[in-house]
């Protein structure tokens, strides 16, 4: 008797931005990754044919291996949604029609045969709605049984933010709102406002919203919003351009915020602190609202979230404090549309071919999302040999030792080891490490290191045994994806000082003994470290707490302004000689700084050609 052959789902997610592919061998996911890693484009909408390359590699498997292949998204439905909307704006929209057609009738709406042509598929590709893959991400892989699901996001076909149960192998999603009327889109409105860059900038907003006051909310609720107690909510269109225009924003709306956007890259003022800090708090109240209505209707205490407003982890830790209802939570480490890759393939698996799930209730099934590209030694040498690097090789208990010492004296180190993450976080695989007590570390990082703005916040990777004892978190958060306070016996009380400053000038204020991860509002953006899904990571920080008696340290992605996370150990040379950074660290093998041959290009050569994000 011939053993059964396992079944091959390909998850595409493409067009738009942050395209990915993953690929599911009897339902477990195999290989998922985006194709920015590998083309090095930030958020690279492109089709992912290296993303897609690489998971047929991973598996060992041919293109003929695939019996179903999946799209994230129904393109055919997008395109009604977007004629539809021009039809209704016309004349007005008759530009960003012009501009949108031609890319749709060269390109979005040939999916299928391109699918088919690239992969040479013969069967047919499978198409889910967008919120529904977005919810699949989510509830699929969750340790739950039975959970409520909600997604949030910029838009995908008509729906924009959608509710509904998972229970087993079944997913209903039962409410949604439908485009315009959008919390993805309206807090994208105030990142292109404040000089950032949509879809990438909203990390930024975030992370400047602490700085600010909320004294814009009361004008944002009066004009740009009406929020129902269920957390339903409806746009006055009036102030906004995107679905018109090219622009996200109007003259009606740089009047009621006391003028114009600012320009890009131009200094910070005080007024884009506050923005930011107003259109953070109404994002919140609308989650919270909408997840209190939830719990309401569904009676769970188990959430799953997805969708790119998902991503937003101060807006996450308030479901868990502000008396939702829901006591657990699930966010899909790849919330936006690189995740609906791994969403469409799960909702063909479950929903399709009806495949029932395995869940233990305690761990979920993305595996730490360490499901990109490994590199063993041989591969490792070789790419440094290629640089000329001097390097030494450690064993594994010696490299810990060694690597916990450095982070003890102050030095910064490119962590990079195993599987890279899927998803937007680094998470212990592609990382940069330091000390989280030193009080220059964030300062030195952003500006020396990461070479962006000074604001920018810091996440601590904590060993999970240890966590509730440095913040107040009752479970787990093995993805950096929930905000919550630090723990007040490692909090120190601001002097009046401190207090009366306002802006930037917060900055530098120890709050904290772990400075470098505690924002100017006393939290921290938490990742708990399991030695089951990581257990590298963990080895190297229960050195450091061995050490130190500090469980925790500081954990950034292993990157520059403007740039994807390293992929390779050459990107990673690379990044090492162009910053700051004092140590070097891939898989087994040490590098330092002061020991490596003269780089060939200066930092100004390489920050001029530098991308912003």
């Amino acid at each position: 008797m011939n053993p059964r052959r396992p079944v091959y789902i390909l998850g595409i997610s493409a067009q738009y931005h942050d395209s990915a592919a993953c690929l599911l061998r009897d339902g477990d996911v195999v290989a998922a990754a985006q194709e920015e890693r590998f083309t090095r484009k930030r958020h690279d909408a492109a089709f992912p044919t290296n993303a897609i390359e690489y998971c047929l590699r991973e598996a060992g498997v041919e293109r003929s291996a695939l019996d179903h292949v999946c799209f994230y998204d129904k393109p055919v439905r997008k395109l009604a949604r977007i004629l539809e909307t021009h039809v209704a704006m016309a004349p007005w929209s008759l530009r960003s029609f012009l501009l949108a057609m031609p890319i749709w009738v060269r390109e979005k709406l040939w999916v299928a045969a391109d699918l088919q042509d690239a992969l040479e598929h013969t069967g047919e590709v499978l198409f889910t709605e967008h919120h529904l893959a977005h919810a699949a991400s989510a509830f699929y892989p969750s340790p739950f049984a039975r959970a409520a699901v909600l997604t949030l996001d910029g838009v995908g076909e008509w729906a924009t933010a959608s509710a509904g149960i998972g229970d087993g192998r079944t997913l209903e999603l039962h409410r949604e709102i439908r485009f315009p009327h959008s919390l993805g889109l309206l807090y994208s409105a105030f990142t292109y406002f404040t000089g950032f860059r949509v879809n990438s900038g909203e990390y930024k907003l975030m992370g400047l919203a602490p700085y600010g006051t909320p004294r814009y909310v009361d004008v944002i609720r009066r004009e740009l919003i009406d929020i129902r107690d269920d957390g339903s909510f409806h746009l006055n269109m009036d102030y906004f351009e995107y679905v018109s225009g090219l622009r996200m924003t109007n003259r009606r709306f740089a009047r009621l915020f006391d003028g114009p956007p600012r320009k890009p890259e131009s200094p910070l003022t005080q007024r884009e602190m506050d923005l930011a800090a107003s259109v953070q708090a109404v994002t919140e109240d609308v989650v919270v609202r909408l997840c209190r209505d939830l719990h309401q209707r569904t009676g769970m205490t188990d959430l799953c979230l997805a969708g790119g407003v998902a991503l937003n982890c101060v807006a996450n830790g308030k479901i868990l404090s502000n008396g939702t209802g829901f006591e657990r939570l699930f966010v899909q480490p790849a919330a936006g549309d690189a995740g609906g890759a791994l969403g469409c393939a799960l909702a063909a698996w479950h929903g399709l071919l009806e495949q029932p799930r395995a869940v233990d209730g305690r761990r979920d099934a993305m595996q730490g999302a360490l499901l990109g590209p490994d590199f063993d030694a041989s591969a490792v040498e070789t790419a440094l040999s290629r640089h000329g690097a001097r390097y030494a090789r450690m064993a594994r208990n010696e490299l810990n030792v060694h690597v916990a010492a450095l982070l003890d004296a102050g030095k910064a180190v490119g962590w990079f080891q195993g599987r890279m993450e899927f998803g937007p976080r680094a998470l212990g695989a592609r990382s940069i490490l330091a000390d989280a007590r030193n009080p220059e570390m964030q300062r030195t990082l952003n500006l020396k290191i990461k070479q962006r703005e000074s604001f920018r916040p810091f996440a601590p990777a904590v060993l999970a045994e240890y966590a509730h004892e440095w913040f107040d978190l009752t479970g787990e958060s093995p993805y950096m994806l929930i905000t919550v306070p630090v723990h007040p016996r490692h909090r120190y009380a601001e002097d009046p000082d401190s207090i009366a400053r306002t802006g930037l000038d917060r900055l530098g204020v120890r709050r904290s003994s772990i400075p470098a991860v505690t924002h100017v509002d006393g939290s921290a953006r938490v990742q708990t470290v399991d030695a089951d899904r990581n257990p590298r990571f963990h080895a190297l920080l229960s050195a450091f707490y061995a050490r130190t008696g500090c469980p925790l340290v500081v954990n950034t992605s292993f990157n520059v302004r403007g740039e994807p996370i390293v992929c390779t150990p050459d990107e990673a040379y690379r990044c090492f000689m162009r910053t700051e950074l004092d140590v070097l660290v891939i898989e087994d093998f040490v590098l330092h700084k002061h020991e490596q041959p003269r780089w060939g290009e200066t930092p100004e050569q390489w920050r001029g050609s530098m991308p912003l994000d």
